[in-house]
């Protein structure tokens, strides 16, 4: 690359830099809050250091003065003062925090290969994407824009699980191994659901024109879906009480305690005799 044509690349990315409207966060420091935020409310797994523990009180002022540098790069977007976005998000904290051990409670309860709650909580992808959802839906409700997403982008390249951090999720929420899990922006999710990997909960169509509607479906109370499911569309409900197969394929509401399942068709090939 000759001097000009180096100058002329810096001059284009100088231009291009003027045109972003947002300014973020690193990623690495928003997925370093939601790390040290689990760890602080769950201090089960203990890294190995020698620096002195904290006690709780500095470790919670700590967390408030990292979500402060984060939130400051998005004053432009806040609609309200950082002050008062640190308030209502550390002052919901206790509640989020209740919500999780029903979480780890319901995962320890229906997964037969649990240990112990402190195994769900260390180490299963399950907990941590429910975390981190958690907390992103809290500051999506908070009227932080951007930083939801990168978190739940964080706990999705951790866990390959993705939650839309503006999904609505109850209590006791179960997802079991995980992998390929999608739960869409719109979703309604009731309590006691459980989800197995590879599960979809989307949408029928793909449209920018379609943003503000509700393009993904709901599960009502006490429903189980089986793995590779895929459930799509804003009219869509799932009655409470209801199993949804694995491989299941459905654009349509079903009634309470029903059960949907995939018919795969086996056919059994002849064998056709060689000639000799």
């Amino acid at each position: 690359m000759t001097t000009n044509q180096q100058n002329e690349f810096f001059q284009r990315l100088a231009e291009q830099n003027e045109q972003y409207r947002y300014q973020l966060p690193s990623r690495h420091d928003a997925g370093k809050f939601i790390q040290d935020l689990i760890n602080f409310l769950f201090p089960i797994s203990k890294d190995c250091t020698s620096c002195p523990t904290k006690d709780i009180a500095m470790k919670y002022a700590d967390l408030r003065n990292s979500l402060n540098c984060m939130l400051e790069p998005l004053l432009p977007e806040l609609e309200k003062s950082k002050e008062g976005i640190l308030d209502d998000v550390f002052g919901q904290i206790p509640g989020i925090y209740e919500k999780l051990l029903l979480d780890a409670k319901s995962i320890t309860d229906n997964d037969p290969a649990s240990v112990s709650i402190e195994e769900v909580i260390s180490v299963y992808p399950g907990f941590m994407a429910i975390a981190t959802y958690r907390f992103a839906n809290l500051f999506a409700l908070a009227g932080i824009p951007l930083l939801p997403r990168m978190l739940t982008e964080f706990a999705h390249s951790q866990t390959g699980i993705d939650i839309h951090p503006n999904a609505t999720i109850g209590h006791s929420f179960f997802i079991d191994h995980g992998t390929g899990v999608v739960i869409g922006e719109t979703t309604h999710i009731g309590n006691n659901v459980k989800l197995y990997q590879g599960v979809t909960l989307g949408a029928t169509f793909v449209s920018k024109s379609l943003a503000s509607s509700k393009r993904h479906p709901t599960i009502e109370d006490n429903v189980v879906v089986y793995a590779n499911a895929t459930i799509l569309g804003g009219e869509t409900v799932i009655g409470h009480d209801s199993i949804i197969g694995g491989n299941a394929w459905l654009v349509r509401s079903v009634p309470p305690f029903s059960q949907v399942y995939h018919q795969s068709k086996i056919e059994i090939r002849q064998q056709t005799p060689s000639i000799t």
